[in-house]
């Protein structure tokens, strides 16, 4: 099995936290959704004719693609790549959730909507400068769920600062109220090259210390567990049967072709990137060339990797498993630090599985780092 990511580089404005590759002219659409079309035939042996189960619309804001261009993406794919669909995601923001848009993502076989409400005060989102109101975060999952929908998935940031957890508190109430199935949060990050961290190095901003957000990561996984949703992943949320199952797979290593400007791929060894920039993007699909630029992978990146993603998730680090794919004994060569970080709290070894506690994931990064090889 496989998947497909699809970027699509576009937004009506720049949110002030975000650092994914987009553009906000519009004007070269036609032409970069053309470009996607004919990457997937210069690179329709990515995959080795793997059965395609997995289709995700990421961005930028796919929900900003015409009916046209969304046919148009799903025909190539079908066309290009022996496919078994069982999950289509779209990334869509509130205010694109029109009763016209949403029958016709439905009627194109896309049945997974990821929501970017982020937050569903409007102070927030203003401070943001996110385009939809709070009003229209409110109504997104039912105008979802009125065209028929019944898989979704709410984005949220927590981390805000403020002078308690109120707004936190007020949002994730919300989102769960709201009942889609699942969750993914993320904390509020300034990254250097968008106007936070602009505003941040200038003194005009100061992010929230790390206990305020490890206090409101605390209080997300209490509130979840108690409505019902497991967290699966460090980020993300779902109830049974709806954890999303494009991303599950990237995280339990399944081949996934990535198309578009900034894409990510992985054939289940090596990984690689497509250029970050949309005319370079384009330059290379209309010079007959794959944009992808690979990056070979040692043994021990590929040991690695399993146990950074392994430990993000529910189903943690088999060391049967790397014995038997690596011929690595990770129990014996880590056994002191494993009993370690057992011992202080931060990981569990329940003879099978290496996994984090909830407290763990909390370091999820420096803790995978003590046991690469």
């Amino acid at each position: 099995m496989a998947g497909i990511y699809i970027h699509i580089p576009f937004c009506r404005q720049a949110c002030h936290y975000c650092d994914f590759h987009f553009s906000t002219n519009l004007a070269g659409i036609d032409q970069l959704v053309a470009a996607i079309g004919t990457e997937m035939v210069l690179r329709r042996d990515f995959l080795h004719d793997e059965t395609v189960e997995t289709v995700y619309f990421g961005g930028g804001t796919p929900s900003l693609l015409s009916e046209r261009h969304l046919k148009y993406l799903m025909k190539s794919i079908v066309e290009n790549f022996p496919t078994a669909l069982k999950e289509v995601t779209l990334e869509a923001n509130p205010d694109d959730l029109s009763a016209e848009n949403v029958a016709s993502w439905k009627e194109l076989g896309i049945d997974r909507l990821s929501l970017g409400i982020q937050s569903f005060q409007e102070e927030v989102l203003r401070f943001y400068n996110r385009a939809h109101s709070a009003q229209e975060a409110l109504e997104a999952v039912s105008r979802g769920r009125a065209a028929g929908f019944e898989k979704f998935s709410i984005d949220l940031i927590y981390g805000f600062p403020h002078a308690d957890h109120s707004i936190w508190e007020k949002d994730l109430a919300e989102a769960l109220r709201q009942d889609p199935g699942h969750i993914s949060a993320y904390s509020l990050t300034v990254e250097p090259k968008t106007a936070l961290g602009r505003w941040t190095e200038k003194g005009r901003f100061q992010p929230a210390d790390e206990d305020f957000v490890a206090e409101q990561f605390e209080w997300l996984q209490d509130q979840s567990e108690k409505a019902g949703y497991i967290q699966y992943e460090i980020s993300n949320f779902g109830k049974p049967g709806q954890f999303a199952l494009h991303n599950t797979n990237y995280w339990k290593g399944t081949p996934y072709l990535g198309l578009g400007p900034s894409a990510h791929s992985f054939d289940g060894k090596d990984r690689g990137s497509n250029p970050s920039t949309n005319w370079r993007y384009v330059k290379s699909i209309e010079s007959g060339q794959s944009p992808l630029k690979t990056e070979l992978s040692t043994l021990e990146d590929r040991i690695n990797d399993r146990i950074l993603t392994g430990l993000r998730t529910v189903w943690g680090v088999s060391p049967a498993a790397f014995v038997e794919d690596f011929g690595i004994d990770l129990l014996q060569s880590k056994l002191d630090i494993i009993q370690k970080l057992e011992s202080q709290g931060w990981l569990i070894w329940d003879g099978k599985i290496l996994s984090l506690s909830k407290r763990g994931m909390l370091l999820a990064d420096s803790i995978a780092a003590e046991l690469f090889i």
